[in-house]
């Protein structure tokens, strides 16, 4: 799904926007509702996660049918925000141990 396919859906969806800002900026959601949307709506799918701070877990989700890609920061207040999103992500191959 392209980058204004996802706005479209986001907007269809009603998640919330703010101002002029970008998008990416500033869409947040519930956590389990943004994960739903991003999974059953968009197709995408978590990649991985890591710990940015004591309150913030960090997401990678890849739509494997376009390569769009997606960066979501989960906070310990339930909510998830998309801080960053583009196109053609390439997984890199494992070199062997």
């Amino acid at each position: 799904m392209s980058f204004w396919k996802i706005c479209l859906c986001m907007l269809v969806l009603g998640l919330p926007l703010e101002g002029n800002a970008r998008l990416a900026d500033v869409t947040c959601e519930d956590s389990l509702r943004l994960s739903h949307t991003l999974s059953k709506v968009m197709g995408a799918e978590r990649q991985g996660t890591g710990l940015r701070d004591p309150e913030t877990m960090v997401e990678i989700w890849i739509t494997p049918s376009n390569g769009d890609w997606l960066i979501v920061q989960n906070y310990t207040n339930g909510t998830s925000c998309i801080v960053a999103m583009g196109e053609y992500w390439e997984t890199t191959p494992q070199e062997p141990a």
